[in-house]
């Protein structure tokens, strides 16, 4: 499939596709990729992610989020492939006050979820057997919120910037690492029955089909996730300033409430540790990673 990645302790390969290997924007492309591909299960990771400009470019995000997703769920769906759709919290309305349900009603407040959602329901009615995940807050390698706060405090470090960092602190989700959802993601597609010494399904014989919400356990406010990302990189100096979202206008607004209810992944055996001891086993690997002369 594509690039082989890597091989797991089992011998499952793992492999992915560069962009210039599959342009989720063209359906010839998708199909051209995929029929030289050999595997048990797909999974989609790719995503129109930038929040403000989908809310200018919905067309064009309509295109990655929706139509890009569909085509793979045509494909798996005629070749008897075990598709796997990431997805997100933005399908919500941000308006709740405890941990969103697979069951609950969906009502996007912007473009991107917009899209996303329709996303989700061109994967389910072109391959009724595929797992839609949603996840929240989603931190590692390349650009996000993490990299965000130690580019900051950096700044400051070498002043460069001065003064506190103002973070919002009136929205609250649960950051998930990007390891442990890739994690998580094969340990449900292993199936319950790959857990047990004495029994072994294939490749995505055991995954379970419909909606799942997959993300770190617990909560907190982007400011406490500022607070905890200084303090745990040696930065416990930098003033850390909360502040409303008022203060931050968007071209898109930001859910206040974006908490999802994992318990359909637990009780498939998948539950991911709490966001802050994942924030620190991602702290460790960007320390070993810059100190091997690689770039995060």
């Amino acid at each position: 499939m594509g690039t082989e990645l890597a091989g797991r302790p089992d011998e499952e390969l793992v492999g992915y596709f560069s962009h210039q290997e599959l342009d989720l924007s063209r359906r010839e492309s998708v199909f051209s990729a995929l029929e030289a591909a050999s595997s048990d299960i797909l999974v989609n990771c790719a995503a129109f992610t930038n929040v403000d400009q989908c809310e200018t470019n919905e067309a064009e995000a309509r295109v990655v989020n929706a139509d890009g997703p569909a085509w793979l769920a045509e494909w798996c769906g005629e070749k008897g492939i075990r598709l796997i759709h990431i997805s997100t919290d933005y399908v919500f309305s941000g308006k709740a006050d405890r941990p969103y349900r697979e069951s609950d009603p969906v009502a996007p407040q912007t473009a991107y979820g917009r899209t996303k959602r329709e996303g989700e329901e061109r994967v389910m009615t072109g391959s009724p057997d595929s797992l839609v995940v949603r996840t929240s807050w989603v931190f590692g390698p390349g650009q996000n919120f993490v990299e965000a706060i130690l580019r900051q405090a950096e700044l400051r470090k070498r002043g460069e910037a001065s003064g506190p960092l103002r973070v919002v602190s009136d929205q609250r989700g649960s950051p998930t690492y990007a390891a442990d959802l890739a994690e998580g993601l094969i340990e449900l597609a292993q199936g319950p029955a790959s857990k047990s010494p004495d029994s072994r399904t294939g490749a995505g014989q055991g995954l379970p089909a419909g909606l799942l919400h997959l993300s770190n356990s617990g909560e907190t406010s982007w400011f406490g996730f500022a607070r905890e990302i200084l303090d745990r990189a040696g930065h416990a100096e930098i003033e850390v300033v909360p502040v409303s979202s008022d203060e931050f206008k968007r071209p898109a607004p930001r859910p206040a409430w974006s908490v999802l209810d994992c318990e359909r992944a637990a009780s498939e055996g998948v539950r991911l540790r709490e966001w802050p001891e994942a924030l620190g086993a991602y702290l460790s690997s960007r320390s070993v990673g810059e100190s091997e002369g690689v770039r995060q």
